[in-house]
């Protein structure tokens, strides 16, 4: 086996989930994820803990939509949310054969069942959780990479001394919450927020694996002002490019985008949480030197800033609900982050770095 996908089992289990003996560990994830599975199962017995692992994939996500319908598509599964109830861990297993297999599915099912969802979300954030991806064959070619070039991708943005990164995200932490706001400057953006008794998280690993990001979710109405989000992302199976939002009043006014902008209208008119804004996040893992259409990996983008629209994390405080958290990255090396007075970071540069 590559001694890469050892290492990768290992950090998920001794940072990530930090699984001890007498842990049940749930893990989700597809065929092609089988030899980091065979790793895990191996790390989690070794601490005297109890893996069991339910198969999914993108084809059979697409195979209940084209048979489901409506009251189907509104039932909760009662067993898988049971199954949640009764882990300590979660570990899920990105490892997808076709990346354009819900490319078709009308998008109000897709996010019918995400309301149908809601409470297997509320249970998998309640536990010990982690979110990764293992290199794939689709995820190379989504990536416009070959096999080799992905591994390698992966691994330099996983493969990280967590514990330095952990302490830098922390420094960045303190900073921002020393202030009551926050700030994006840069090309076509100027978005403003005030954050006075919201928490900042610093994602070292945690959660996600890769990770590195410092995030909260901003007052809900104190939003304003317009940011252009440069990088293109996939949802619901369609690439989005150049999305622009105006906020006043935390609300969305105004938007565009230069591609895909009918699917960008329906995230933004689901309910009335998806108007608004319910995270604001500055990605600093630079072991990621460009995007993937991933956002596991594309919102950790050293360089970068993000903004979700719809659900806010409870962790930050925030209120924001929606049946969607639906993230947008730009490209801030020409740009500018302030809290307060203080400048966070300055065309390539986090204030630690001066």
């Amino acid at each position: 086996m590559d001694s890469r996908v050892i290492e990768h089992a290992k950090i998920l289990v001794e940072w990530s989930t930090e699984i001890k003996r007498g842990d049940t560990v749930g893990i989700r994830a597809s065929p092609d994820a089988h030899d980091l599975v065979v790793a895990l199962y191996k790390k989690i017995a070794e601490k005297g803990a109890i893996p069991i692992t339910l198969m999914s994939t993108e084809e059979m996500d697409r195979a209940f939509f084209d048979g489901a319908d409506d009251e189907t598509i509104d039932t909760p599964p009662k067993h898988f949310e049971a199954l949640l109830e009764t882990v300590d861990v979660i570990i899920a297993l990105r490892a997808p054969s076709n990346t354009k297999a819900l490319a078709n599915v009308d998008p109000k099912k897709v996010i019918q069942r995400s309301v149908a969802l809601k409470r297997v979300q509320e249970l998998y954030l309640s536990k010990r959780w982690c979110l990764t991806v293992h290199p794939t064959t689709a995820l190379a070619q989504q990536a416009n990479m070959s096999m080799n070039e992905y591994q390698e991708f992966v691994y330099g943005a996983t493969l990280l001394d967590w514990k330095a990164e952990s302490e830098l995200m922390y420094k960045m932490k303190e900073h921002l919450e020393r202030h009551k706001d926050i700030r994006f400057t840069g090309p076509e953006t100027d978005l403003f927020a005030l954050t006075e008794g919201r928490i900042w998280i610093a994602s070292d690993g945690k959660h996600n694996m890769p990770s590195g990001e410092v995030f909260t979710a901003p007052i809900e109405d104190t939003v304003e002002g317009k940011i252009y989000f440069d990088i293109p992302f996939m949802q619901q199976g369609k690439v989005i490019e150049g999305v622009r939002l105006t906020f006043e009043k935390g609300e969305v006014v105004d938007f565009s985008a230069e591609k895909s902008e009918a699917t960008l209208k329906e995230i933004i008119e689901i309910d009335e949480g998806s108007r608004r804004l319910g995270e604001m996040a500055i990605g600093t893992n630079r072991g990621i030197k460009q995007y993937t259409l991933n956002m596991l990996f594309d919102e950790k983008i050293g360089d970068t800033i993000h903004c979700a629209l719809g659900r806010a994390y409870k962790e930050n405080n925030g209120t924001n609900e929606s049946a969607v958290h639906v993230d947008m990255i730009k490209t801030m090396i020409e740009g500018e982050i302030t809290a307060g007075d203080e400048v966070i970071y300055s065309k390539g540069k986090y204030f630690y770095e001066k």
